[in-house]
């Protein structure tokens, strides 16, 4: 299976150097991973370094606890936008969430989506914070508020992709949604099991090894 084309290219550290994001940028050139993932702050310097490449630019928003207002994600998305973005993973209000807000979460993910446009919305559900029954609820919002696709993880709460999330994920959105797998994927077998869970995208920053895998 060739994974190139399902891997967004990701640096999300906050030590990330120039030096650092711009390798990044290069190996998704080379490789033609899907996308980069990056912090905002690197959006303008990706867009300008991508502007011949099909690798698109892909950033993060309310990263990574979510709790951030939602006039803040909006403004946040909207300036990722501006400044070259064609993908932005946000963070749902996970305390929102598990306080049966459910109203808040969809009207947190609408005003992204709104703002976000033309860009591709993933919405992170963070699934190691949640029960199946919030995972699930979370998806349907997210489906509701017109996202265009789910993701497991931040990659910065207590455990990542898990095979049995991903298959819940996708059984509750359904073929037409993108479902991303992010955080501890390492290896080319771990790729290929979250695939053929369901994935149709995989956030990782050992990309280059698990294609090396192939």
């Amino acid at each position: 299976m060739k994974l190139n084309q399902y891997i967004d290219h990701t640096i999300l550290k906050a030590d990330a150097t120039k030096e650092q994001v711009e390798q990044l940028i290069a190996e998704a050139k080379k490789y033609e991973f899907a996308s980069v993932c990056i912090n905002p702050f690197w959006v303008h310097l990706a867009a300008e370094e991508l502007k011949d490449s099909p690798v698109e630019v892909c950033t993060v928003i309310g990263f990574p606890l979510g709790a951030n207002t939602t006039a803040t994600k909006a403004f946040e998305a909207r300036d990722a936008v501006a400044n070259g973005a064609d993908e932005v993973d946000m963070v749902i209000n996970i305390g929102a969430l598990k306080s049966k807000e459910y109203g808040i979460v969809k009207n947190d993910i609408e005003e992204v989506v709104k703002a976000s446009k033309p860009a591709l919305v993933k919405v992170i559900i963070e699934t190691a914070l949640l029960t199946d029954e919030e995972k699930v609820k979370a998806c349907e919002l997210a489906v509701e508020a017109g996202a265009d696709f789910v993701k497991t993880s931040t990659g910065f709460s207590t455990a990542g992709a898990k095979v049995e999330d991903i298959r819940l994920m996708r059984e509750t959105v359904g073929p037409e949604i993108g479902v991303k797998a992010s955080g501890g994927i390492h290896s080319y077998e771990d790729a290929v099991a979250l695939i053929e869970a369901g994935a149709t995208r995989l956030g990782a920053s050992a990309s280059v090894k698990i294609i090396g895998e192939e």
